[in-house]
């Protein structure tokens, strides 16, 4: 035991024994998950099932053909809490990406990313563990810091995504609200209209377009209108569309000309991008306080004070 000790100790250097533990243990990991994906459905489950089985694969059979690779690994990919589960969807969806699917290949994205981080931060550890002054946090900080990184990554992305989805939708939309009230005023429908707007805005707002889009699809098939906004609403993740739809829905309720109820939100819009614009200038100069003092302070006090620091230090030295 002792000499197979000091051979890994020589091979591996003072920290062999725990890299070597810490290698062991994740090709455990890798090994346990294989296992996991290879295994194939328990024949009692099938006989329990019966004829809910076959209605799943026909089902699946009548899907778009070549089903999604991941669905054999939902249960691993996916959160069991179906609070959990409809948070991170909800996520996705503000932050555009609305497929069945996208809360399966976001828990894979930050599962297989942590692997690889893993992967190359014990690969470097192995490369620079000989090293003279080399520590053990060192070792765990090159060993688990790509993996960290490499697990939030997609959280980040997400976040980064859902913001930027966010503001241009909320810098659009009192422009459609314009293009809205004019349709509406011309004598079509709030139907007519929300497809008129969605073609307008496909150029230059195409975040709120598509969201018109699919508010003109879903009543076209049929759903109800307020359920369709609320959808909407709940998709942007903005309380600008929130009251929006608010207002539409009680303007429908209590009868109300949807032309006034446009009019008033819509100018009500504009003078909130009006104080928006107003408050990102005012807060340039605060901004620009610290750039501007560490850019001309410095260079004028060499200028006013460099020529009296030379003079003393040239009377000094001479003296």
């Amino acid at each position: 035991m002792q000499t197979a000790k000091d051979m890994i100790t020589t091979l591996f250097g003072p920290f062999g024994p725990v890299i070597l533990v810490g290698v062991l243990g994740c090709m455990l990991i890798l090994f346990a998950l294989v296992s996991i994906f290879k295994k194939g459905d328990d024949p009692l489950d099938r006989l329990k099932s019966g004829p809910t089985l076959k209605a799943e694969k026909a089902a699946n059979l009548r899907n778009a053909k070549g089903s999604n690779k991941l669905d054999r690994y939902a249960n691993f990919l996916e959160p069991k809490d179906q609070k959990e589960f409809s948070a991170v969807k909800l996520k996705l969806t503000q932050a555009g990406y609305q497929s069945k699917n996208a809360v399966r290949f976001y828990y894979f994205a930050q599962f297989s990313l942590g692997l690889i981080g893993l992967a190359l931060g014990g690969l470097y550890t192995m490369m620079n563990m000989n090293n003279v002054g080399v520590t053990t946090n060192d070792l765990l900080i090159w060993t688990l810091g790509p993996a960290i990184v490499g697990y939030m990554g997609p959280k980040y992305w997400v976040t980064k995504k859902q913001a930027a989805r966010q503001e241009a939708i909320t810098n659009g939309f009192p422009d459609s609200l314009d293009m809205l009230l004019v349709c509406v005023e011309a004598g079509q429908s709030f139907d007519q209209a929300i497809r008129r707007v969605a073609g307008e805005l496909r150029s230059g707002a195409p975040e709120l377009a598509f969201e018109f889009e699919v508010v003109s699809q879903e009543l076209k098939a049929g759903k109800d209108k307020g359920t369709v906004l609320r959808d909407m609403a709940a998709r942007c993740g903005i309380p600008d569309i929130s009251s929006f739809v608010t207002v539409l829905i009680q303007s429908q309720q209590f009868g109300t000309p949807l032309g006034d109820a446009l009019r008033v939100y819509s100018s009500e819009m504009r003078d909130k991008r009006v104080m928006r614009a107003e408050e990102a200038a005012n807060k340039l100069p605060t901004k620009m306080t610290l750039a501007t003092m560490m850019l001309t302070v410095p260079p004028l006090l060499i200028i006013l004070i460099g020529p009296s620091i030379h003079q003393i230090a040239t009377n000094f030295g001479g003296g």
